[in-house]
């Protein structure tokens, strides 16, 4: 059993392409714009593949990519290149974050990368991001809320068969988490497929805990809403922070 977005990560933008992260990437800038941020630089902490990290360096962004998972750093470097994107990746755990020489003016914590933060570890996660950035500075992050973690993706079992690939998600609810084994079938050469099994653990977070956590550590919340800005949406909930102190 491998690390979680090791098998993923040449993947992963594929297999999630109906996350239209054109739209995706608008929504964050224009909640960056009206908090007060149009230029300047910027972090993507989980970054991934990179997709929001490239959107805001063709943005005219000066953008740094931080992730713990060196597969996934391998598949941004390559799409950047492939794109034409200057933007710089680093290695690294969210929790131990920093940035050298000056401050950034907005990070971005997004597509579920704050899910793989334990609980107890977010009041320090937040202090250290409010480290990297100017006063004034933006904050966007989100979460899949807990109504999905407990009542759409908990002991549910996902599947999809492609040409290429084909991929099983299985899940189990705790307390405090999903535990998630997902296993992969790759197509080779000749048709033949291999296997690839990764873990992954996702914590629940409550809105509640989370603004208590961004104030604590001198953000503002300005606002909570769900995917895409929709009220009415249960799964996703972002939060727009800028930076008070």
């Amino acid at each position: 059993m491998n690390g979680a977005y090791s098998a993923l990560a040449g993947w992963f933008e594929y297999l999630n392409a109906d996350c239209d992260y054109d739209s995706w990437s608008q929504y964050l800038y224009r909640r960056l714009c009206a908090a007060g941020v149009t230029g300047g630089s910027g972090l993507d902490i989980g970054c991934g593949s990179g997709a929001f990290t490239r959107a805001f360096a063709r943005l005219g962004f000066s953008m740094i990519g931080y992730d713990r998972s060196e597969e996934m750093l391998t598949a941004a470097e390559a799409l950047a290149r492939k794109e034409g994107v200057r933007a710089q990746y680093i290695l690294a755990d969210a929790r131990r974050i920093r940035l050298l020489g000056g401050k950034a003016d907005f990070a971005l914590c997004v597509n579920d990368c704050l899910n793989y933060i334990p609980p107890q570890d977010v009041p320090s996660f937040f202090r250290r991001v409010a480290g990297c950035l100017r006063k004034g500075g933006g904050f966007l992050f989100d979460v899949s809320s807990a109504y999905k973690l407990r009542e759409v993706i908990a002991d549910n079992t996902f599947c999809e068969d492609r040409e290429e690939v084909a991929w099983m998600w299985f899940n189990h609810l705790y307390a405090d988490r999903v535990e998630m084994d997902v296993t992969l079938f790759v197509r080779g050469e000749g048709g033949t497929f291999s296997r690839r099994d990764e873990h992954h653990t996702q914590y629940i977070h409550e809105d509640e805990d989370l603004c208590a956590a961004a104030e604590g550590a001198g953000f503002s919340v300005r606002a909570v809403e769900g995917a895409l800005g929709d009220a009415a949406d249960r799964m996703r909930r972002n939060f727009i922070c800028t930076r008070e102190r």
